[in-house]
């Protein structure tokens, strides 16, 4: 994906034109088990605890997540569509080419994870986790991120278009270069070392200026 020559590219999932329909994930998942090369539609997963499963060129549409972990998962080339995955457990995963389209993603936990050619677009992620994670390649557009916590993660070519990171926790992630300008930052916390060469706007920089204990009359 790439709008313009200051955007980063982000490649797509590389998910084949026909798939085969998948009607028991419902049933349960083991370690080390794999789904691949389905479509997964209009369903409830519910109850699903699992280790390092393989998850490979699917498209979730319309699917409710709920008591499901796959922890040490590896999710590659996979498209989440109107999906909830509010509350699941995807930590220490690798996410690679995956897009997350319209879903809510209310307090999911990705913490420790890889993140490598990801989209999230139009998504709720408030209060999601995503400590320690190293992210490359990704962007985050048009979402929804209040209290969302980023703490102590690597950001490599990552981007916030029109975001509102309300309340967002940002303390030990390194920002210098990333463009705020589009996004609602009021009341994020960082350290003054983790906010050396952000790119705001005026406004902004007055709702940083708390970080290095400026005190601001007007």
């Amino acid at each position: 994906m790439k709008e313009d020559k200051n955007n980063i590219r982000v490649l797509k999932p590389r998910i084949p034109n026909e798939l085969a329909n998948f009607e028991h994930l419902e049933s349960n998942i083991l370690d080390y088990d794999s789904v691949s090369t389905v479509i997964i539609n209009k369903c409830h997963l519910e109850n699903l605890n699992a280790r390092k499963v393989s998850f490979k060129e699917i498209i979730f549409n319309n699917v409710v997540f709920r008591n499901v972990s796959f922890e040490c998962s590896e999710f590659m080339d996979i498209r989440f569509e109107n999906c909830d995955l509010s509350n699941v457990n995807f930590i220490e995963s690798s996410i690679h080419r995956v897009e997350f389209v319209n879903c809510k993603l209310i307090g999911i936990n990705l913490s420790e994870s890889t993140i490598r050619n990801v989209i999230f677009n139009q998504c709720n992620g408030q209060y999601a986790f995503f400590r320690f994670v190293d992210f490359k390649q990704v962007l985050f557009s048009d979402c929804q991120l209040p209290f969302a916590d980023f703490q102590e993660s690597e950001f490599s070519k990552v981007e916030f278009k029109n975001t509102d990171m309300t309340q967002s926790q940002m303390y030990g992630t390194k920002l210098k270069g990333m463009d705020f300008c589009s996004c609602n930052i009021d009341g994020m916390g960082a350290r003054i070392e983790d906010v050396k060469g952000v790119i705001v706007t005026p406004a902004q920089a007055i709702s940083l200026a708390s970080l290095i204990g400026i005190v601001i009359k007007v």
